[in-house]
């Protein structure tokens, strides 16, 4: 989680993204990044007239010279602030949709565990649940940004929105070609692993369309191509009996696993179709090569060259998920956990098509907060995903890849200055077209008025966001490297309010939320 920061004009501190420093424990997941089948705030377009996006960034006011830029705190409060106060007043990051790090922490409540705090990733949390964002009519983004004060003086929860445009329908899409990368080693034998990935590719077979193409490799302690790029039109009944065919051997060679079903997905890479590795796995590699760089850097012709990308989907109740993760991350792909029958099925066939088709590649936000009325600020979660403030236009440095009806939120702690009042923040985002590659920018302002609602008084949508922020930062304290999010209400007030939030919303998925506090809650008891 990126520090406390003091904002100071005229130096821009230029952070490199930082990997994942701790080992993640075992998580248990899936999450097809295969998605959908279906499927405010005050915008602005960084486009100048041409149609191109323009290269100057809004910068904010200078800053007052006073004690509180150097980010001593004089005002008796307790502070937030990191030990070496930072002095840059830009936030850069790629976008990411992962939510393995929640669906993990829910399973692993469910079954009377407590989540360890290095598997916890906000952010993850936070784009579990949906949102009420505008959207585009196009590819790209639209921009959201708006916040709430907290009970704590001075401290606000800001909210950086990003939706794409809805799902299309099935038939709008274009056509799948999807190679399938399956973990068939000895610890998949375990119920909710090998046997969910067969039921829901099972399911997802009947789902898609006669012209889209599968292809299936399985590794154990070598990786082998099970069936060739075929086209589901004409050949269901064969691609069922490669699924069904199916069974848990010997120790687990992740790195020739991925290798193999990259050199699959090239060799029957089709023009016009979004081709796709899918990787399901439980992420406990312990045979030959288990580095996710070095796995990488050996496909990397065909992520970079072809623009095929890389999907995990994690399953088990031990789970390796600073692997996958790591993998999803560097493969331009993401990971989704999942746990049950109900999830799989939601993640194969209804939410397909979200990350079939794309609507950005290389997807990079950054918020520039104004030094004359911010005092401090935190980005919650995002670790692994920051990119140096100076890169935010280098094209060459990846982003995140986002398909249609996605949201993406950051949401940051930010104290403001005593009586400030004006231009508090611009949060622009960047990306690629996934056809021309040509660069598109959209930005969104955020002025101090509009923080003078409280939490409690915000809109249901922002409450879900910081009733999931708080309850991750809950479940991380056990990890010294965090800085707590300000205003925390306790486990037990917030499970009254999602409780509340899921009567108001009448969504399932706040339910879940509220009934994993509630787990968390009785433990910690």
């Amino acid at each position: 989680m990126e520090r406390y920061r003091t904002p100071r004009p005229g130096t821009p501190h230029h952070r490199t993204r930082r990997l994942r420093a701790a080992l993640l424990a075992l998580t248990a997941t899936s999450g097809l990044l295969l998605t959908a089948c279906s499927a405010g705030g005050s915008e602005s377009s960084n486009k100048a007239s041409d149609g191109k996006a323009r290269t100057g960034f809004p910068a904010p006011a200078p800053a007052p010279q006073n004690s509180q830029a150097t980010g001593e705190r004089q005002d008796g409060e307790n502070s937030y602030a990191s030990p070496s106060p930072s002095p840059d007043y830009l936030s850069t990051f790629a976008l990411d949709v992962d939510t393995a790090s929640y669906g993990y922490a829910r399973r692993t409540l469910a079954a009377g565990g407590r989540p360890d705090p290095a598997t916890i990733r906000p952010e993850e949390f936070v784009n579990s649940f949906r949102q009420d964002y505008e959207r585009p009519d196009g590819n790209g983004f639209t921009v959201t940004v708006d916040g709430a004060r907290t009970d704590e003086k001075n401290w606000s929860l800001v909210r950086v929105g990003l939706a794409t445009r809805p799902a299309a329908e099935t038939g709008e899409r274009p056509p799948a070609a999807l190679t399938f990368v399956i973990d068939i080693s000895g610890s998949m034998s375990e119920p909710g692993r090998l046997d969910l990935a067969q039921k829901s590719l099972d399911t997802m077979t009947d789902r898609l369309r006669d012209d889209d193409s599968v292809a299936i490799v399985t590794f154990s302690d070598k990786a082998e191509q099970v069936l060739p790029m075929t086209r589901l039109g004409g050949h269901r009944g064969e691609i069922h009996d490669a699924i069904d065919s199916l069974e848990p051997t010997y120790s687990t060679n992740l790195g020739a696993g991925v290798e193999t079903g990259y050199a699959t997905a090239v060799e029957g890479r089709r023009e016009g179709a979004t081709n796709r590795v899918v990787l399901v796995s439980d992420g406990l590699a312990n045979n030959g090569d288990t580095d996710p760089d070095s796995i990488l850097d050996r496909i990397s012709m065909a992520r970079r060259e072809y623009g095929i990308t890389l999907f995990g989907v994690g399953v088990g109740s031990d789970y390796g998920d600073a692997l996958m993760e790591r993998l999803a991350d560097k493969g331009d792909g993401h990971t989704v956990y999942v746990s049950g029958e109900d999830e799989a099925r939601k993640v194969f066939c209804t939410q397909l098509p979200q990350n079939i088709d794309l609507t950005a590649r290389d997807a990079k936000a950054q918020v520039a907060f104004d030094p004359g009325t911010v005092a401090e600020f935190r980005l919650v979660g995002y670790d692994d995903r920051r990119v140096a403030d100076d890169d935010f236009r280098n094209d060459r440095v990846d982003g995140g890849e986002v398909g249609p009806g996605h949201t993406v939120t950051a949401l940051y702690a930010v104290r403001t200055r005593p009586g400030a009042d004006g231009h508090l923040a611009t949060a622009t985002v960047r990306w690629l077209d996934p056809d021309t590659r040509d660069p598109h920018e959209k930005s969104g302002e955020l002025e101090t008025d509009a923080l003078h609602y409280s939490l409690r008084d915000a809109s249901p949508r922002f409450q879900v966001t910081a009733v999931a922020a708080y309850f991750a930062d809950a479940l991380r304290q056990g990890d010294d490297r965090w800085n707590f999010l300000p205003g925390d209400p306790g486990l037990g007030e917030l499970q009254d309010r999602a409780e509340q939030l899921a009567k108001k919303t009448e969504d399932k998925d706040v339910q879940q939320l509220a009934d994993a506090i509630e787990q968390a809650h009785r433990d910690q008891d």
